[in-house]
Formats: C-alpha cells, sequence, structure tokens
C-alpha cells in the first residue's frame, strides 16, 4: 500500500491496528509499524492525526524493542543453562543435542 495516496484518516486507523494486532504475541507488527509509518510521524509536515500517529508509532518501537531483549534474554539463558535443567530442557526443546557440551 502507498501510504502517500491513503488520506490522513486512513493512516492513523492503519497506525493504530497495527498497534493493537501486536497485543496478540506478534511483535513483528509492532517493528512494521514502526518503519512503515516512521516518515509519516517524524519527517511529514504537521498534520492534524500526526501527533496520534507519532505516540503508536514510539509505542510500537519501545515495544519492538521490549520483545528482542526478552527474546535474546531467554535464548541466551537457555543457552547456558540448558544442560544444568536436565530433563526439563529436554522436554522444552523442539531438537535435543545429543552429549554435553
Amino acid at each position: 500500500m502507498d501510504l502517500s495516496r491513503a488520506p490522513n484518516e486512513r493512516k492513523l486507523y492503519l497506525c493504530k491496528w497495527y498497534f493493537k494486532a501486536g497485543f496478540a504475541l506478534l511483535p513483528f507488527l509492532w517493528s512494521i509499524n514502526s518503519i512503515w509509518f516512521f516518515n509519516e510521524a517524524f519527517r511529514k509536515p504537521a498534520y492534524e492525526e500526526q501527533k496520534e500517529i507519532k505516540k503508536y508509532v514510539i509505542f510500537s518501537l519501545v515495544g519492538t524493542l521490549a520483545w528482542i531483549v526478552a527474546i535474546v534474554a531467554w535464548v541466551v539463558t537457555f543457552q547456558l543453562k540448558r544442560t544444568d535443567w536436565g530433563e526439563f530442557a529436554d522436554n522444552i526443546s523442539f531438537i535435543v543435542p545429543l552429549g554435553r557440551a
């Protein structure tokens, strides 16, 4: 979709919809929202809906960063503690590596 041809009300609706959909454990929508609407929020001349779009873009960016931090923390923790957790780690793994690290 070409945002330059969409009316400002439609841009706000889409930005809000992507932000709300991100709460359905779909954080990639927050990253799409923050990338797709960044120019509308921060680089275009001011218009009425821009302030609210800017708010959703910032919240989407914060949500994306929070998810990235959480996923990286989980991966690092799991990789470092997998052998210590024993059978529990094997039960939550898709692929059970053979041997010890």
